[in-house]
């Protein structure tokens, strides 16, 4: 940037990205203190180096703002896991089943793992059944990103939250972070009424 340039000539480019064409390095440092602007080297592998006029300090700040911001919009890809029997009791079932809804919901991806012992390893079929089972039934939220397979003594399968359920679940996100409204000059805080007693043990249970 600016004296830290090397080249005798570069290729100017102004500040509203027109062509100004190859002057000498001395010409452009001119030409940038005129309009009190910085000479940016934007190209240095180019013969000769292409050079921008520019306000240096204003673009890194707003490449800092896009950078916190992509940083902000990324979800972080989260892994949950569900064990299962293969002989698992219909109650126990439907428990387990809810908590795969509930992170499906939140965005996470759900590895389930179906633990086999001792008979139960020679018959895989009880677990492909309730793996197909599972992924019939949760089909509105996700997908079957990993088929079952045999692992030693259990076997594993993948479920993914479709792009619309991870979508929903980028929204609520973002909602609960957006801070709450400053008080204005006008609001009335509203109070109980006089004659009712408030049971502080209650409300902080709920």
């Amino acid at each position: 940037m600016n004296e830290q340039i090397r080249s005798r000539e570069v290729r100017l480019v102004g500040p509203e990205g027109e062509q100004v064409g190859i002057v000498p390095l001395e010409r452009a440092l001119q030409l940038a203190a005129d309009v009190d602007l910085d000479l940016v080297e934007v190209a240095p592998m180019a013969r000769p180096p292409v050079c921008k006029l520019m306000d240096f300090g204003k673009f890194k700040y707003e490449s800092a703002l896009k950078a916190r911001e992509a940083r902000r919009n990324q979800q972080q890809t989260v892994i949950k896991e569900m064990k299962l029997r293969p002989k698992i009791d219909p109650h126990d079932y439907e428990t387990k089943k809810g908590h795969v809804v509930r992170f499906l919901k939140a965005g996470d991806k759900v590895k389930v793992t179906i633990m086999f012992r001792g008979r139960e390893q020679s018959r895989p079929e009880l677990g492909f059944r309730l793996l197909r089972r599972l992924s019939e039934e949760i089909s509105e939220l996700g997908f079957v990103e990993a088929s079952p397979k045999q692992d030693g003594r259990n076997m594993i399968m993948v479920l993914a939250p479709h792009r619309a359920t991870k979508a929903a679940a980028a929204a609520v996100i973002a909602a609960n972070a957006r801070p709450a409204r400053e008080p204005r000059e006008g609001d009335v805080a509203e109070a109980p009424p006089a004659d009712e007693s408030v049971d502080s043990t209650a409300a902080t249970a709920e």
